[in-house]
């Protein structure tokens, strides 16, 4: 038998290598129960354990997640740290007041994934289910996460600016960031929602009290109180949702049109004619504000991930290979 002419052998072998990058690229939902079957069970005790003992960690662990993905895409790069030759995306300005509880989370899922399946889950994919069910155990909505995302290779804290949202920004500048990443303003509203848990430092929103005739004022009054020490003690915070500030709920959106909200985006969020009807919609229907922040979530938790052959599996979440 003739062998095959040189053009059609060619032609196999670029099928054969494209079939191999599109199978290796594919996210799905049970992409390490063959290569570490133990994923879920070390994950479930590493978030619980964590949380159990550190209250905040799910809402910081969310904010990480948020400042992960929406400047560059879901690829870990927030985990880097910084060395004397490069400033990682962790040490820019906007992410300064990242806690160290979520970053301890992910070093901790990582060192005992590691320890039973070395080289195979990915940071960015860590961070994504670490997040998911930490929503989830506050009550918030279920969403399925997707598997398969690999660790960028870099991190440089100039390719984040302008590209996450400051309390300070106006609705339009917010509307449109958020338009640059692909998320409509429904979307925007929804993902605000995330508001619902954690905290604010008293220096993001301070200088507006005097001025911000949005606030209620007994509420702002109050503010001034728990923040009065502030200069000498910039850790100073107060909760973003008073009402129920460890439940993931609706509440966020109910406390908006009270003069309830802490920043000055918040209050914009219910001002502006473009974002307030999501803003009633949400504080009068708490499962159409959980089905339309799940599905955002599940869009941002893929936004421009690496697959493949661009990224790789971090030995460990917080320097490259």
């Amino acid at each position: 038998m003739a062998p095959p002419p040189p053009s059609l052998l060619l032609v196999f072998l670029f099928l054969l290598s494209s079939t191999a990058l599109l199978s290796e690229s594919r996210l799905s939902l049970d992409y390490y129960s063959k290569t570490c079957p133990s994923f879920k069970k070390i994950m479930q005790e590493a978030i619980t354990d964590k949380q159990i003992n550190n209250p905040t960690t799910a809402a910081g662990t969310l904010r990480l997640f948020f400042h992960d993905c929406l400047p560059n895409g879901c690829d870990g790069s927030i985990l880097i740290s910084s060395t004397p030759f490069n400033k990682a995306e962790r040490d820019a300005d906007i992410n300064l007041s990242l806690p160290g509880d979520p970053f301890d989370l992910i070093v901790r899922a990582k060192t005992a994934l590691e320890l039973s399946c070395p080289n195979t889950v990915s940071c960015s994919d860590i961070l994504a289910v670490a997040t998911r069910d930490l929503v989830t155990m506050l009550g918030g909505p279920y969403y399925k996460v997707f598997l398969g995302r690999k660790d960028s290779r870099s991190s440089q804290a100039s390719s984040i600016e302008g590209k996450l949202p400051k309390p300070t920004m106006s609705m339009s500048q917010i509307i449109n960031l958020f338009a640059a990443s692909g998320f409509n303003v429904q979307e925007m509203v929804a993902l605000s929602g995330a508001h619902t848990i954690g905290f604010s430092h008293c220096k993001e929103f301070s200088s507006n009290l005097g001025n911000d005739t949005h606030y209620n004022p007994r509420f702002a009054q109050a503010l001034k109180q728990a923040c009065s020490g502030y200069p000498k003690n910039p850790t100073l915070s107060v909760f973003n949702d008073i009402m129920s500030p460890n439940k993931f709920d609706n509440l966020y959106y109910q406390n908006l049109p009270k003069g309830l909200g802490l920043l000055e985006s918040d209050h914009g969020l219910y001002n502006d004619p473009r974002t307030k009807p999501f803003v009633e919609l949400y504080a009068k229907d708490q499962n159409k504000f959980f089905r339309d922040f799940a599905r955002a979530m599940q869009k941002l938790s893929v936004y421009r991930i690496k697959t493949g052959r661009r990224g790789e599996i971090r030995r460990r979440c917080d320097a490259v290979n």
